[in-house]
């Protein structure tokens, strides 16, 4: 048995793994019926967490925190995690919903604006004959109602999905995934933000040498200007400084997860 370690990225424990051990974490999740949420996390949501208490915790209680982000990567490797690797939404989605280890599994995606989910779906089928997506679901975009959660709890219910994929923006989803996962039948809710609009075409994916840069908010934000300079343009340099004042011990920051109430996370390969 091998247990996962955290990285303290500005006091958020992010979870020192690469694709591979998360694939496999998620699969022996699967198979023990492990019910949680996952969330994967990047510059965006360490510093949403910042400001954030009610958003600190959910990270803290979430099954795993991956590393959707070379900036979260890379001070994993700066605290002696050298083969932790980025975790990025849309290619664990292909991963996980390809796998033939997942076959098995009844999906649900939940998120997009309406239409997204359903397209997802389509794309997803053509390029995956055999994979079992039950259902879809377009969440409003401000509260649910009481007659929207019923709906929803409904028809997850009659669907029964192992795993519901929640394509939501950061806080958005990793609220949502806390709120609904303790009533909705679902072993996982994994939170992969803009994955529904990348498998679309929506949004066009970053070659891998910007991605390995570091350097796919400047593609994204060059795509969507208007809704993403405000998110990139302050949150970014306010984490350089924070994470180079931790980085040389000048800031301290203390994990939550140190805590007795999250259980921990643990996966074994053989």
């Amino acid at each position: 048995m091998q247990k996962t370690e955290q990285v303290n990225v500005l006091g958020i424990g992010v979870d020192a793994v690469d694709m591979q051990s998360t694939v496999s974490l998620l699969e022996v999740y699967i198979r023990n019926g492990r019910k949680g949420y996952v969330c994967l996390t990047g510059v965006h949501g360490i510093m949403e967490a910042q400001r954030d208490p009610g958003l600190r915790s959910i990270f803290d209680e979430a099954l795993l925190v991956a590393p959707d982000g070379m900036p979260t990567v890379w001070m994993g490797h700066t605290q002696g995690f050298s083969t932790m690797q980025r975790v990025f939404g849309p290619d664990l989605m292909i991963e996980i919903i390809g796998g033939k280890e997942f076959r098995h599994c009844v999906h649900f995606l939940c998120g997009g604006e309406p239409g997204v989910a359903e397209r997802l779906r389509e794309t997803m089928l053509q390029r995956f004959p055999w994979v079992q997506i039950a259902g879809t679901y377009s969440p409003p975009f401000g509260p649910m109602t009481a007659m929207g959660e019923s709906e929803l709890e409904a028809k997850v219910r009659s669907l029964r999905p192992d795993i519901i994929w929640v394509g939501l923006s950061t806080p958005k989803q990793e609220r949502f995934m806390a709120r609904y996962l303790p009533v909705l039948e679902a072993k996982l809710m994994i939170g992969v933000g803009a994955a529904f609009l990348f498998h679309t075409g929506a949004i066009q994916d970053s070659p891998n040498w910007v991605k390995d840069a570091g350097l796919q908010w400047l593609h994204r934000l060059l795509q969507e200007p208007a809704r993403l300079w405000r998110r990139y343009l302050l949150n970014n340099p306010r984490f350089i400084v924070l994470a180079l004042l931790q980085s040389v011990g000048l800031k301290h920051y203390v994990l939550n997860a140190e805590s007795e109430d999250r259980q921990p996370l643990s996966y074994d390969l053989r």
